[in-house]
């Protein structure tokens, strides 16, 4: 009779799998709100709605994202406990374009060996993105998969769902020329553009745990720095006046993302004299060589999210967000025609 062949002999340990879930626990009951009505361990996650039975018509939105290449990054520096945040980050920025306040979050992690400390680690990150976010994270999956993934790497990926009275939608379609563009700052260079960042990087010959005056801090700190949260500043911004329009700046940079936002007949023109690039976009720039309209077609270039407005309510807007800390300025308007975004320096 020949010798079993487990699980185990496959590559898959459901022991390390199970003390992943022992050391995510705390940080996934921490995002917990009234509205959650399952355990961790269940097979579905249960949210009730009846906090939100004063709708007229309440509309569910929802968003699902990764973090992309920005991982290699982590895997370099062996630091795992901020890219859960950009995976939060990823699709509740989006989903708050609609003005929806996110509700719930779900996680997917998949990986060759699973390595219980760093589930904890990624799985703290995106409890603490959940929590900045006020919404929970009602469950997820950590996946082991021996021979597709090296030992030692993973990916994140997520799924966020949103609540909104449909009156209360965002959606572009009152825009017009005469409004005026709100942006947010960027914290850098967010989840996108890694591709092209780590060719960067290794063309310039920089290492990652290299501190630079510049920066004020290492390559690899600047580069892993997570992506910018938005959800209180759009709450802010609604409570201030009436916003248009949201577009949030990830792939595709300003160039693709603007445009979805506008309706048709309208054009966005930016004044890039009015935006401040974070230090390590100087880095960017210098070594790609990249031409301007190259440049914002794949990088945030600082500027996280916009906000479109009636030209009245940007003062009192700008004022809101900046004083729950947001670093906003008007840096640009809406004007007549199809050209989609417009780059100027006046």
């Amino acid at each position: 009779m020949s010798n079993k062949i487990t699980y185990k002999d496959a590559g898959v340990d459901v022991h390390r799998g199970y003390e992943a879930v022992a050391q995510m626990k705390e940080h996934v009951k921490s995002t917990f709100t009234k509205g959650v009505l399952t355990d961790i361990g269940s097979f579905g996650g249960a949210f009730s709605l009846a906090a939100f039975g004063g709708m007229k018509e309440p509309v569910l939105i929802s968003g699902t994202d990764g973090v992309g290449t920005k991982l290699k990054l982590a895997f370099d520096m062996n630091k795992h406990d901020t890219i859960g945040i950009d995976a939060v980050a990823m699709c509740v920025n989006d989903i708050i374009c609609s003005g929806a306040q996110p509700l719930f979050f779900l996680d997917y992690i998949a990986t060759g060996k699973i390595a219980p400390e760093h589930i904890a680690s990624i799985v703290k990150g995106i409890a603490d993105g959940c929590k900045e976010s006020m919404c929970a994270l009602v469950g997820g999956e950590t996946a082991e998969m021996p021979g597709f993934y090296p030992d030692g790497e993973y990916d994140v990926a997520g799924f966020a769902v949103g609540i909104v009275d449909r009156a209360e939608m965002i959606d572009g379609s009152s825009i017009q020329a005469g409004d005026v563009i709100i942006g947010l700052s960027s914290s850098g260079v967010h989840s996108n553009g890694y591709s092209l960042v780590r060719k960067l990087v290794e063309v310039s010959g920089v290492k990652l745990d290299t501190y630079s005056e510049t920066l004020g801090e290492t390559y690899g700190e600047a580069l892993l720095k997570p992506t910018k949260l938005y959800v209180k500043a759009v709450m802010a911004a609604k409570e201030a006046a009436k916003i248009k329009g949201i577009a949030h700046i990830t792939g595709g940079g300003f160039i693709e993302n603007v445009p979805r936002m506008l309706p048709e007949g309208v054009s966005a023109k930016i004044n890039l004299k009015s935006i401040e690039k974070p230090a390590i976009y100087s880095f960017l720039e210098e070594t790609s060589n990249l031409e301007k309209n190259e440049l914002y077609n794949t990088f945030n270039m600082g500027i996280g999210m916009m906000m479109a407005v009636d030209a009245k309510d940007a003062e009192k807007v700008v004022e809101a967000l900046r004083n729950i800390g947001e670093k906003a300025a008007v840096i640009g308007e809406i004007v007549s025609g199809s050209q989609g975004v417009i780059l100027c320096e006046d």
